[in-house]
């Protein structure tokens, strides 16, 4: 159908589609004849358009190279800073610490072990205070007879260092600085020597070593390389490490022999990065450079040497975005350019497409307008199936609420029922001892006997109250409770729940023993749901031990956190481990037919649950089941169980 309307939309006049029209033959086009004429302007516009990007890209990159540059510098400030502050903080330190006693008498006596035991521990704990590496004391044979590494397993003490050169400058009088990687503890370090004079002999040499890795690990960034090099152009400190102990060329036979007497870097292999130096006008110097994948990169060198410590620091700042950024430019600038000299052209292709495009956005049009029509019905039909489901689902519900309250309320009525006869009787009973009492008062006020009459009336007041409370929890227990929850005294709720079931548990000899702790204890509920959980439950136990030896009850109740664990204890034979995940549907019972419903523990259940807490089973091991509920604790306010809900 869509197709048919772009056919109808684009179908062409008669007058356009006979060929034997002369209305037909083509017209003739405007500046046809200067066609090469404009073909040439456009070459000469795009010879134009590349050398100004030639000229613009050039001065892009000094913008964006001298930006990198400042940043460089900024950097190569801050990390040779660094590096001058860490030396300066320990420089003097070895020429204080070689005038203490401990050292010098240590040089005098190098063979007294009690003298090598005082010195290891005062340079162990001047370590410790200065923040070195490693501080030790070397005979001027070169052998180290002291060091504050003494107990550790690569400590120094017997080891021979005269090969370096910290040692030589020292022993001759001089100051011994230099860095390298530690033949024993295999770890980067530099190295402070000073002689230790005793008297006019320079008899040893005491040497701190400070750790630079710190600094290096302040270095870290994602994009800049920072390298320290030797005097031999070795990279000795680096926040990347696949260029340490690398040189950025091939070491000279001079650089080589003294990097091995020295053995500054023990038995690390010294390997070489292929890079190639160049300079770009304006006074920046290119590094062009191996990376860790292979692949080659371009930074921009900025450097700075430190003398007194025979150093060279670098900072390699990667190009890419800088060429990037130029790149952006001379594009932005050719985009403009591009988009002014081509607006003409855009036009007129514009203008020529114009009539083809309106006929078929129209037959689109009307194909949409189609589709969004049908699609609306299609929808409208949807929403009013589903309203309609939803309306037929929030009867269900409605009429599943009302058939579970109408449940609820069948239970209780069930239980008044089966306690009418029990209670007739709890009714007959003092209404006849109430009639005798009454009786003998009146032969007593006869007699003249007033104390004897006035202690008759006072009983018959008590049968009267007792009869009150059994009808008054009767007729609570009975009413529909509303569904607001408020905090409930536990205490009450299961008095009135004694009350209720007093006849049963004197009829069936059984003894309800009640511990309920601390006392005052609340929780969130309603009080008529909860005391027809508690009937319910206390109603199940006592069916359950019929036929049980013992027939006492436990309920107890223990705050646990925010909660409160009310539970119920028989002894009877328990539930079946096998039934206890069904022990909770709605018409399962365990009882023989007749004996009820099977809704009592499903009603339960439910109620809990609206309370925000669970009904759950266990068979203790000493026997029987077990009923638990947990209810959320709440404080008491007060409100009596009667008017909770």
């Amino acid at each position: 159908m869509m197709r048919r309307a772009l056919q109808k939309g684009l179908t062409m006049p008669p007058s356009l589609a006979d060929p034997a029209d002369p209305r037909a033959a083509p017209l003739p086009r405007r500046g046809q004849g200067r066609v090469p004429s404009v073909w040439l302007a456009v070459l000469a516009a795009l010879v134009v358009l590349g050398l100004m990007a030639g000229a613009i890209y050039a001065r892009a990159i000094q913008i964006t190279f001298g930006d990198l540059q400042e940043r460089g510098e900024n950097t190569l400030r801050l990390a040779e800073a660094s590096l001058r502050g860490q030396l300066a903080r320990f420089e003097r330190l070895p020429g204080l610490l070689a005038e203490e006693r401990a050292v010098r008498s240590l040089l005098l006596a190098p063979e007294d072990q009690a003298l090598v035991g005082q010195a290891n521990l005062y340079l162990r704990e001047t370590a410790r205070r200065l923040g070195a590496s490693d501080i030790y004391v070397m005979h001027r044979d070169g052998v180290t007879l002291a060091a504050s590494n003494f107990d550790q397993p690569h400590s120094f003490v017997g080891g021979n260092f005269a090969f370096r050169p910290y040692f030589r400058d020292a022993i001759s009088g001089g100051e011994g600085r230099f860095f390298a990687l530690g033949t024993t503890s295999n770890k980067r370090g530099y190295y402070f020597g000073a002689p230790v004079n005793v008297g006019d002999q320079v008899r040893g040499v005491l040497v701190i070593k400070i750790d630079l890795d710190e600094i290096e690990m302040a270095w870290a960034s994602n994009d800049l390389r920072i390298v320290v090099m030797d005097p031999e152009g070795i990279v000795f400190l680096s926040n990347r490490p696949d260029w340490r102990f690398r040189a950025l060329s091939p070491l000279g036979p001079e650089e080589a022999r003294r990097t091995r007497e020295t053995r500054r870097y023990a038995n690390a292999e010294v390997g070489v990065v292929r890079a190639t130096r160049s300079d770009l006008r304006g006074g920046f110097s290119l590094l062009q450079a191996e990376v860790e994948d292979g692949a080659e990169t371009e930074y921009l060198l900025t450097q700075a040497a430190m003398a007194d410590a025979g150093w060279t620091v670098m900072v390699l700042s990667p190009t890419a975005g800088a060429r990037q950024q130029a790149l952006l430019v001379v594009a932005a600038i050719l985009l403009g350019l591009g988009a002014a000299g081509f607006a003409g052209l855009i036009v007129w292709l514009r203008r020529r497409q114009l009539a083809e495009r309106i006929a078929l956005q129209a037959a689109t049009q009307v194909q949409l307008e189609r589709r969004v029509s049908e699609r609306t019905a299609q929808l409208a039909q949807a929403n009013r199936a589903l309203r309609q489901e939803v309306e037929e689902r929030t009867a269900t519900e409605a009429r599943l609420r009302d058939t579970q309250a109408e449940l609820v309320q069948a239970g209780k009525l069930a239980a008044l029922g089966q306690m009418s006869a029990a209670l007739s009787h709890e009714f007959n009973q003092p209404l006849a001892a109430a009639r005798n009492y009454a009786e003998n008062a009146g032969l007593y006020l006869e007699r003249g006997k007033l104390s004897e009459a006035k202690r008759n009336i006072g009983h018959i007041l008590g049968m009267v109250e007792r009869m009150g409370r059994i009808s008054r929890h009767l007729r609570n227990f009975a009413r529909k409770p509303n569904q607001k929850l408020r905090p409930v005294a536990l205490e009450g709720v299961v008095q009135e729940a004694q009350d209720l079931l007093g006849w049963r548990l004197e009829q069936a000899g059984a003894e309800l023993i009640v511990d309920i702790a601390p006392a005052g204890l609340s929780v969130t509920a309603g009080a008529v749901r909860l005391q027809q959980v508690l009937v319910n439950l206390l109603t199940n136990a006592l069916d359950a031990t019929e036929e049980a030896g013992d027939r006492r009850l436990h309920l107890m109740a223990r705050r646990a956190g925010g909660e409160v664990l009310l539970s119920l204890r028989d002894h009877g034979p328990g539930v079946p481990e096998q039934l206890q995940a069904r022990i909770f549907d709605p018409f399962f019972s365990t009882k023989g037919v007749g004996k009820g419903l099977g809704l009592g523990l499903s009603i339960s259940y439910n109620i809990v649950r609206d309370f925000g807490g669970a009904l759950e089973v266990c068979n203790p091991p000493e026997g029987g089941a077990e009923f638990v509920l947990r209810l959320r604790a709440a404080e008491a306010d007060g409100t009596s169980a009667e008017a909770a809900e």
